[in-house]
């Protein structure tokens, strides 16, 4: 699991151009939105891309997303119970 949250951590730097940030300033359970990183709705809709490119996981549900996108903990946790790639 760690490996995938470090995996993840480089992927949303990597994806979203995060130039200011490392692998390394990112907290596990920091929020992604709001306080955290501060992402926003374009952001989300990047990372939607992502999971599916990655990892196989189609999200219809907005609401479904925004709980997912909560943390690096909490999408690691996801991605490992649902991913198909």
């Amino acid at each position: 699991m760690e490996e995938l949250k470090q995996e993840l951590k480089a992927k949303i730097i990597d994806q979203l151009n995060l130039e200011d940030i490392n692998v390394e300033d990112i907290n596990d359970n920091d929020p992604l939105f709001g306080d955290g990183l501060g992402l926003d709705s374009i952001d989300a809709l990047e990372l939607i891309v992502m999971l599916d490119k990655d990892y196989g996981i189609k999200l219809t549900d907005p609401k479904e997303g925004r709980a997912i996108f909560e943390s690096i903990d909490v999408m690691a946790k996801y991605i490992s119970e649902h991913r198909s790639k």
